[in-house]
């Protein structure tokens, strides 16, 4: 993704090892967890090549992550947002329909959290709350594929807020849109969640065109070897069983 390596480039395990300082044993896992994301193909006798950016599994949840740091920001955001709008409606339409009493007061507490930490200006926390928000909703739509789209929605509220997408403090109007979709799945208003998760959406991409300004590092199709670890399943913060009101 940073340019170093270019689509086609052929490597050999023992260059890579040699010039990241690693042992073999660790460039080979390196390289294993590229290939699960596309970004290089290994086979014997050939090498390692680096594979373009089409090649990409741009679901994943990592490729995400660094797509939003090393590439066009701007361009991968508003990507997001598009895919967002062909999933998450129809997820809210559905929760409003399936959702269970314990899972609509989550997504309750979380806007009241929202709230909360919307006012004070405490953004992390704010994250937290919005990311809680969002999970649930997939979960509550009883639909294993869009509950699968979790990381998706999760990599694009922490990239906004993580690169300085966010205002100081969160729009009211995206609060009491979270507020409008959370009542609607509570009172089994499909149509109502439906049209609410979409405002958000669209509230929340104008917002993307508006402030973010373009990068200085345009797309290529290439793409590094560093890697990290994958980050580990967490388990949801609980929320405090807010009273339905």
């Amino acid at each position: 993704m940073s340019g170093k390596y270019e689509s086609g480039r052929i490597l050999t395990l023992d260059a890579v090892s040699a010039e990241h300082g690693v042992s073999r044993s660790v460039a080979r896992e390196a390289v294993r967890v590229l290939e699960s994301m596309g970004m290089v193909a290994s086979r014997r006798r050939v090498g390692i090549t680096v594979q373009p950016a089409e090649s990409w599994n741009v679901f994943d949840p990592v490729v995400i992550r660094w797509r939003l740091e090393v590439g066009d920001r701007k361009a991968q955001l508003v990507s997001l947002s598009e895919l967002r709008v062909g999933f998450e409606p129809a997820a809210a339409a559905l929760a409003a329909r399936r959702a269970s009493p314990h899972q609509c007061r989550v997504m309750a507490a979380a806007v009241s959290d929202m709230m909360v930490h919307g006012r004070s200006g405490d953004l992390a926390a704010y994250l937290l709350a919005d990311r809680l928000f969002h999970q649930t909703l997939l979960e509550a739509s009883g639909n294993e594929m869009f509950r699968a789209l979790n990381g998706v929605v999760a990599e694009l509220l922490t990239g906004r807020t993580h690169h300085g997408m966010m205002p100081e403090k969160p729009n009211i109007t995206a609060i009491a849109l979270h507020d409008e979709v959370a009542r609607a799945i509570r009172m089994g208003e499909h149509e109502q969640a439906e049209r609410g998760m979409r405002a958000i959406i669209e509230e929340s991409a104008s917002a993307i065109v508006e402030e973010v300004p373009p990068t200085t590092t345009s797309p290529k199709t290439t793409t590094s070897l560093k890697t990290t670890t994958s980050p580990k399943t967490t388990t949801s913060p609980k929320s405090p069983a807010a009273e339905e009101h």
